[in-house]
């Protein structure tokens, strides 16, 4: 992926940890997401740096996340030294019922015609994202059928997507990433020299549960 990051084999390989947070960093991070009761998002692009960084005051969260911009876009430079910034958010705070998307993907849609694009996430303490693991190529019908639910969150004639979901993370179809690691995957569009990773949040008990999220794709140049 060095050399071309659009290797389909490698890719059903990710999601890859090329990085972990210290505790020094991982601690204050979480502590900070503690004192909100809602989810807070923000969108990190030109005018996100000039209002946290030139015209105004930086908070925590856009210190820690300009760290983990700069640290991130340095190591993207040595595994796919073709890997250019696209677009990034991070979010946190308190995370009380699931996402309102089941299986999915991150994909491109201001550039319909790329391909895979590298993706580094990061979810910091709680709420490890789980992942659709190896060759999605490779599975049976039933598990493609299990896999619909997930994706739509509808009924199958498997059974509801509540309980496929626990049933596919015991057999290891579906994986959990581990927090407070940089996480590098596939986003982008659909190609046959690509998997784009398939992936959902882990659902948050009851009384949700603090954490903090950072995401940061690339395109490919």
């Amino acid at each position: 992926m060095h050399a071309n990051f659009n290797d389909r084999e490698a890719h059903t390989h990710l999601p890859m940890s090329i990085a972990r947070f210290r505790e020094a960093a991982r601690k204050p991070i979480h502590e900070h997401a503690k004192q909100f009761n809602d989810v807070k998002t923000v969108s990190v692009d030109d005018n996100w740096f000039v209002e946290k960084f030139v015209n105004g005051t930086a908070d925590t969260m856009a210190n820690y996340a300009r760290l983990y911009n700069d640290d991130v876009d340095e190591m993207m430079g040595v595994l796919v030294p073709s890997a250019r910034y696209r677009k990034g958010h991070y979010s946190y705070g308190k995370f009380t019922v699931p996402q309102p998307h089941g299986l999915h993907t991150d994909h491109s849609a201001e550039d319909p015609d790329g391909a895979g694009e590298p993706i580094c996430i990061a979810r910091i303490e709680t709420l490890g994202t789980h992942y659709l693991a190896g060759d999605y190529k490779a599975y049976d019908p039933e598990t493609q059928s299990m896999l619909k639910a997930l994706r739509y969150w509808i009924a199958v004639p498997e059974g509801e997507p509540e309980n496929i979901l626990g049933e596919l993370l015991k057999r290891a179809t579906l994986r959990t990433i581990p927090v407070n690691r940089v996480m590098l995957m596939v986003a982008g569009n659909s190609s046959e020299n690509a998997q784009v990773t398939q992936h959902i949040a882990a659902r948050p008990p009851d009384g949700g549960l603090h954490s903090a999220f950072f995401q940061r794709q690339y395109k490919l140049t």
